[in-house]
C-alpha cells in the first residue's frame, strides 16, 4: 500500500480556523468580520484584531472572492440582477395597478394584465369580504428602502460626488465713472498742480 502523497488530493491553503472563519463569514451575512473570529473558535481577547487580519490574509480574501464566485455562478445571482431587482422595486408606478374609469372610480387590474416587472414589486395582496362587498389591497415593496440601497451602491450619500469645501472668490471689476466724474478730477487736478 503507497502511504505516500496523492498528487490528485489538492491541500487547502487554508489552516483549519481560517477555514472555519471563512465559512461563517459567507455563510452568515448578518454577522460581521469580528463575530466571525469569536465563533471560530479563535483563542484570542482581541477579536477585532483578528478580524482585520484574516480580511487582510491574501489566501483568505483569494478564497472568499472564488467562493463568492462559484456561488454567483451555482445560482445565477449577480450584481446586475439584484440591482435590476432593485431598480424594479425603486421605480415602480402605481399606475401600473389600477385602471381608472371615470373620476371617481378605480380598479385593480387583472394580476395577468399586470407587467412581469410590474409584478415583481407587489410584496402582498389581501381580498377583504364585508357581507356582499369585497374590498382589494396591495402592497408594493418599499421604494425607499430601494432606492436607499441603489443610492448607496452608486455612492450618491457618502460625499464623494458632493462638492465641499470653502470656495474663495475675489471679483476685481472697474466701474466706469460719468464723464462728468471724470472732468471734475481732471479740472482739480489742474488746478492744484503738484509742486515738486
Amino acid at each position: 500500500m503507497n502511504v505516500g502523497k496523492n498528487k490528485d488530493v489538492q491541500r487547502d491553503p487554508l489552516t483549519k480556523l481560517q477555514r472555519e472563519f471563512v465559512d461563517l463569514f459567507l455563510n452568515n451575512p448578518e454577522l460581521n468580520a469580528t463575530e466571525c473570529v469569536r465563533r471560530s473558535h479563535y483563542n484570542t481577547k482581541y477579536p477585532d484584531k483578528w478580524a482585520s487580519q484574516l480580511l487582510g490574509n491574501p489566501r483568505v480574501i483569494k478564497e472568499i472572492k472564488k467562493a463568492r464566485e462559484r456561488r454567483q455562478k451555482r445560482t445565477q445571482i449577480s450584481q446586475d440582477r439584484v440591482l435590476e431587482e432593485l431598480a424594479r422595486l425603486g421605480f415602480s408606478n402605481i399606475k401600473n395597478y389600477i385602471d381608472r374609469s371615470g373620476m371617481d372610480f378605480i380598479t385593480f387590474k387583472d394580476i395577468e394584465k399586470i407587467p412581469e416587472e410590474a409584478a415583481r414589486a407587489i410584496s402582498s395582496i389581501k381580498v377583504k369580504k364585508k357581507g356582499k362587498e369585497q374590498s382589494i389591497e396591495f402592497k408594493l415593496h418599499s421604494k425607499d428602502k430601494a432606492l436607499d440601497m441603489l443610492g448607496q451602491h452608486l455612492g450618491l450619500f457618502d460625499g464623494k460626488h458632493g462638492i465641499k469645501g470653502e470656495i474663495l472668490l475675489k471679483i476685481v471689476s472697474k466701474i466706469p465713472r460719468s464723464k462728468e466724474k471724470e472732468k471734475k478730477k481732471e479740472e482739480n487736478a489742474d488746478s492744484n498742480p503738484k509742486t515738486s
